[in-house]
């Protein structure tokens, strides 16, 4: 999760977070991030797949900003409650 230009939110997933970051920082990759610059890394979920991966993505681009904060806020190596196993 990385902190954007107007204090915006972006979620994504990567396998080298922060080769991703700089990434967005030159301009590639995501239109939002092309529009809303990335100042710095907010929070790195790590996920044995990368299917658990996407589907964390999009359960946290569901929720609303204060979900994503408490996610933000969550002890290092804590999931968000909402994402159990299948």
């Amino acid at each position: 999760m990385l902190l954007c230009k107007g204090n915006r939110i972006y979620t994504g997933y990567a396998t080298d977070v922060q080769k991703r970051f700089e990434a967005h920082q030159a301009g590639k990759g995501a239109k939002f991030t092309k529009a809303f610059p990335p100042q710095k890394i907010l929070k790195v979920f790590e996920l044995e797949t990368k299917h658990d991966a996407m589907r964390l993505e999009s359960l946290i681009k569901q929720k609303s900003l204060e979900i994503k904060k408490e996610c933000i806020r969550l002890p290092e190596g804590t999931l968000p409650p909402f994402f159990t196993d299948p």
